[in-house]
């Protein structure tokens, strides 16, 4: 099973150069987390919603790097450079068919 992780940042758009060189930053560090297995991150067409799309092996790959004291120590230093974001809401699909996750 493939699960896709959905997390919508509400972001102004005085802070969008910011938050995309953050994200540009941290991109690699993700790809070696035990389970992952690919990211997007979508550019609002309207309002201030940035659409960060991760794909894990399985919600536990993800659960566990969410708990890693990695995980943990870089949303410490996000938080010390000071918030880019207003708000933010994960969600976790199961991909059950797509072109980029085969049927179980």
């Amino acid at each position: 099973m493939s699960g896709v992780v959905i997390n919508a940042i509400t972001v102004p758009p005085d802070r969008r150069e910011e938050f995309e060189a953050r994200f540009r930053g941290r991109a690699g560090h993700v790809s070696k987390a035990e389970g992952f297995e690919a990211f997007e991150l979508q550019r609002p067409t309207n309002g201030d919603r940035y659409h960060v799309y991760t794909r894990w092996r399985s919600q536990e790959d993800f659960e566990a790097w969410r708990s890693s004291t990695y995980f943990q120590e870089g949303h410490r230093q996000h938080q010390e450079q000071g918030p880019v974001s207003t708000e933010s809401e994960v969600w976790i699909l199961e991909v059950i068919e797509s072109e980029y996750a085969p049927s179980a």
